[in-house]
């Protein structure tokens, strides 16, 4: 047998979030046939780790090159040279963006890159940034290929950073949807007690601004119902949403677990996934919530519209109003009737879209077309 791919991974954060649960899906899918390294442009966000199966070769990088920093032609040779040490170097988001420049300006002897775009953080969600346009075309020019999930992005891609239509692809996100019909697993989720008298709205994010979770509170403030609001996830948004729900006399509403891994295990316990966020492409927690028959109430961000079943269409708002997101979240939480055929809709188009097996193939035949040897990541 060949010995394993070397890849090396360059993220922006590799706290678990969608771009992370979809690389540690796609290292668990390629087995022993890869060994892994992977450097976190923040160093201490590195929980996405626990996701990553038993028996997969990786280790988290020690002393990297930093991949942020003020444009430096020392900081690039740096990192072109480590880069060279692996088979394919796999960069994601605009966090390690230096990784593609570093290839561009010290090409010789580098292996093939490509890059992932997912989205934008709360500095972009508003509107890119025309410097980082113009580095992005620049540094682009460099990789083998560039992933986007959503039709959103790559348009972007195409028409603003202007690469070729040829080296872009899309590549929808997809999860493993049959693990999402189980029931919930007993005290899945610190700190919530089911109750079959409650409506319990989920929200599965990162608490960053840009997911805008005060919003979301605010807009489940003024529902009427016996409600429960469950925000899983972890960052530094935390006192501002803890503060947003005392506001609104919501103390008792709220359940902040914290990161919690396999949202399968306990995705079941909501009856609606709210989606609050600024800015998002093809949001894996909208695909977690159709596979398990949930209504998504949501601003209408990314490719949102199009990922719903038309039966949820209404509940998508027409602007990313607080107040239109709670009328959408008032019709689901008085009709359960409707709550329960929006699901059925949803977690059928799921299952016949949004599978995993499609996602891991398509990656699997551009990571070994840019390496140039086919079949390297097929297990056999």
């Amino acid at each position: 047998m060949a010995a394993p791919v070397k890849i090396l991974h360059l993220h922006s954060s590799f706290s678990l979030g969608g771009k992370e649960a979809r690389a540690v899906r796609l290292m668990n899918a390629f087995g022993d046939r890869a060994r892994h390294t992977i450097v976190s442009g923040v160093p201490d966000a590195l929980d996405a780790r626990a996701s990553i199966a038993k028996g997969i070769a990786y280790e988290i990088a020690q002393t990297p090159p930093p991949l942020t920093g003020r444009p430096s032609v020392a900081r690039y040779e740096g990192i072109a040279q480590y880069m060279r040490k692996f088979d394919l170097v796999l960069t994601y988001n605009w966090g390690a963006i230096d990784g593609v420049m570093a290839r561009r300006v010290f090409a010789k002897g580098a292996p093939p890159l490509v890059h992932h775009e997912d989205g934008f953080n709360a500095d972009e969600a508003g509107g890119l940034k025309v410097e980082r346009n113009i580095y992005r075309r620049l540094a682009l020019g460099a990789a083998h290929a560039l992933v986007v999930p959503s039709e959103v992005l790559e348009d972007i891609a195409i028409r603003t950073w202007k690469q070729p239509r040829e080296r872009v692809h899309r590549i929808v996100n997809g999860i493993g949807t049959a693990y999402y019909a189980q029931k919930p697993e007993p005290k899945a989720i610190p700190g919530f007690v089911p109750n079959a008298r409650q409506v319990v709205i989920g929200a599965l994010a990162g608490l960053r601004d840009v997911k805008d979770l005060t919003a979301l509170v605010r807009a489940v403030g003024g529902v009427s119902g016996r409600i429960k609001l469950v925000i899983v996830g972890e960052g530094p948004e935390r006192a501002n949403i803890i503060q947003a729900a005392a506001a609104m006399g919501m103390a008792d509403t709220l359940v902040l677990p914290g990161f919690l891994d396999r949202p399968y295990r306990y995705i079941g316990y909501f009856d609606i996934l709210a989606l609050s966020s600024r800015s998002e492409q093809f949001p894996i927690s909208v695909i977690e919530a159709m596979a398990a028959g949930l209504p998504i109430a949501s601003f209408p961000v990314g490719d949102v519209v199009k990922m719903v079943a038309p039966e949820n269409l209404p509940f998508i708002t027409e602007a990313p109003s607080e107040v239109r997101l709670r009328d959408a979240l008032q019709a689901l939480v008085s009709d359960p009737a409707l709550r329960a055929s929006v699901g059925a809709a949803n977690q059928a188009k799921a299952r016949a879209a949004f599978d995993e097996g499609v996602m891991i193939a398509r990656y699997r035949d551009l990571y070994e077309g840019a390496l140039g040897r086919p079949g390297a990541l097929t297990l056999t």
